[in-house]
């Protein structure tokens, strides 16, 4: 028998042996990373991709990226950074409550938006209609950790990471599904797929109602029935209803039928009422022909991307890396003459 002192990392792999459910993901069997790395001594791997998510440049720059309402008038609504701390307290919740690794959530939820656009779900559009391949944020997303992020090295997360990253997304689709192909391959990135939309109906509701975009009393009564009269409460009864009605033998994150059509219904809802309105329409397409110009200039001026690569590869990692006010900075700059707006030029971002 060896002599050799347990490391804390092997005893959290142990724990994770001892009382996680049988079908959790084990750090310790992980699929692995691109490049091979010599094990931390302290963390899992698990945990270190969340770290590495955590100090990344791209991470931070959420901070200053549209949820849904661009530069609102106020400090308390949504970025696309509060949006991914809100799944990731979901998820973590659900997967503490059926016994699963919540540092894998953790790590997923962290990182899932990671390539989403400047202007949110507006700017995500543009790139779509201009790339010649198309563009969507997950797949932008799995690019950043792997490609663009830390000059270019990328953060070499785990497979289970990027395959959560990569198929978290719904759009208007199905909340639940049972096709293999689009589900992630672990449970807990099934939690972060499901706690992304139980997060975003919920807080881009709240904000819409504090932007005075929808009354409280326009929200149809069978929906606040089920879900509850507020924000708290819709959350609470969603995360609870998941755990209740999740049989993980069937390799299913799940939810009841009655909670499933009432999300559902609440989704449509929103946008309705909100993300489709000619209101938050007008100003998405402001944003539209801002992120459009930054696209067809830089296709003209490759010279002053500062980012490797060509194509249309260099195009997206350019403007999908944009914070919001640095695109509108950006605009100005090739738009309009400099004396206009001298103590707005861009600054590094």
């Amino acid at each position: 028998m060896s002599d050799r002192e347990i490391t804390i990392r092997e005893m959290a792999q142990e724990w994770e042996n001892r009382h996680l459910h049988p079908l959790a993901a084990r750090s310790s069997l992980s699929r692995g990373r691109v490049l091979s790395e010599e094990p931390c001594p302290v963390r899992t791997d698990y945990q270190r991709d969340r770290d590495r998510v955590i100090h990344s440049k791209p991470f931070r720059r959420l901070g200053r990226k549209t949820q849904v309402f661009l530069n609102p008038d106020g400090d308390h609504y949504r970025t696309r950074l509060t949006h991914s701390l809100e799944v990731t307290q979901i998820a973590r919740t659900i997967a503490n409550g059926l016994r699963l690794n919540e540092n894998l959530v953790e790590a997923i939820g962290l990182s899932h938006d990671l390539g989403h656009t400047p202007f949110g779900h507006s700017g995500e559009a543009v790139l779509r209609s201009l790339a010649k391949k198309g563009f969507h944020h997950a797949h932008q997303s799995v690019r950043v950790v792997e490609q663009v992020a830390s000059g270019g090295k990328g953060l070499n997360l785990t497979w289970e990471v990027r395959d959560g990253i990569l198929k978290h997304s719904k759009g208007n689709g199905p909340i639940l599904s049972t096709e293999k192909e689009v589900l992630p391959a672990t449970l807990e990135g099934q939690i972060v797929r499901l706690a992304d939309i139980i997060a975003y109906v919920n807080h881009d509701l709240e904000d819409a109602m504090r932007a005075g975009l929808i009354a409280p009393s326009k929200i149809p009564p069978k929906i606040l029935r089920i879900l509850g009269d507020d924000h708290s409460q819709r959350v609470g009864r969603l995360v609870t209803n998941v755990i209740s009605a999740t049989n993980l033998e069937c390799g299913l994150i799940s939810m009841g039928d009655e909670f499933l059509e009432a999300i559902t219904s609440l989704r449509e809802f929103l946008y309705e009422n909100c993300y489709d309105s000619p209101l938050l329409r007008r100003e998405f397409e402001k944003a539209e022909r801002l992120l459009a110009d930054l696209w067809h200039y830089f296709s003209d001026h490759r010279e002053l991307i500062p980012l490797p690569g060509e194509g249309d590869e260099q195009l997206i990692d350019w403007l999908s890396g944009m914070t919001d006010r640095y695109a509108i900075r950006i605009w100005k700059d090739i738009s309009l003459p400099r004396s206009w707006f001298a103590d707005l030029l861009p600054k590094d971002e």
